[in-house]
């Protein structure tokens, strides 16, 4: 089975990313529709999402003009996931990370769409899901849809081991949603923004995690749809390619 209709617009580009200190590839699948920015899980590479069949799952909607996927990499295997880096390194990492998505591949993504104000969605499975959330609460002016599958949103304590600084404090949405103040950043979550938050129960999910989250946003009046599926369903691929068509089909309205 090939990963991707042959007909399916397929793009790969990248440029060398001063602040990372990395050579950053980007896939793009379409030519029409709402942008989607899908992250990798763990470690993994911005063709994982390719490989593993989930762009598959959504390629009726690329076809159909209704959706603009892009996939990038994760820098995890260089903060998060690397035992190796100090905790402070990672976190600075991270911190360069958020500020690529927002000063580097957003705008590229304005760009190759035509729309210099144009707001994009975001989604990924398990530690992509902490990533596609970060960037929406930390940016909705940039971000108007979050579909976080089977993810986790609070760093700590296991990855950050007790350490906490503004790198940390400020890409871990649990602690600043939780502390977030009246402002433009508040009334677009509050008002403009799209949040699907989702799980299974069954092997290897964290359901508890999704529920955290939800309560933390509900309790600064954030609508958001927590949607929990059953005890079947695992942390897994053929789950999340389940999800996101369920999603891109039905509940955004492209």
């Amino acid at each position: 089975m090939e990963y991707v209709d042959p007909h399916l617009p397929r793009q790969i580009f990248g440029w060398y990313s001063e602040r990372l200190g990395l050579d950053m590839p980007i896939v793009s699948y379409g030519y029409a529709g709402h942008p989607l920015l899908i992250y990798p899980t763990a470690a993994a590479d911005f063709l994982e999402n390719e490989r593993f069949f989930l762009i598959k799952s959504i390629e009726r909607f690329i076809f159909e003009g209704r959706v603009r996927v892009f996939s990038i990499n994760s820098i995890n295997k260089y903060a998060w996931m690397d035992e190796s880096v100090p905790v402070r390194e990672a976190a600075r990492r991270q911190r360069l990370f958020s500020g690529y998505v927002e000063e580097e591949v957003v705008p590229h993504i304005r760009r190759v769409c035509g729309d210099p104000d144009v707001r994009i969605a975001a989604t990924g499975a398990s530690f992509g899901a902490f990533h596609a959330a970060n960037q929406v609460f930390r940016r909705p002016d940039l971000f108007d849809t979050l579909v976080a599958m089977s993810g986790f949103y609070d760093l700590e304590p296991g990855y950050t081991q007790g350490l906490k600084n503004d790198d940390i404090y400020f890409n871990n949405p649990v602690a600043y949603l939780s502390n977030m103040g009246d402002g433009p950043t508040l009334e677009r979550l509050r008002h403009d923004t799209r949040i699907h938050i989702v799980s299974g129960r069954g092997a290897y999910e964290a359901p508890h995690r999704s529920e955290q989250l939800s309560q933390v946003l509900w309790s600064k009046d954030i609508p958001n749809e927590l949607d929990m599926w059953g005890h079947d369903v695992n942390h897994d691929w053929p789950w999340w390619r389940k999800m996101l068509p369920h999603y891109v089909e039905n509940k955004l309205g492209w």
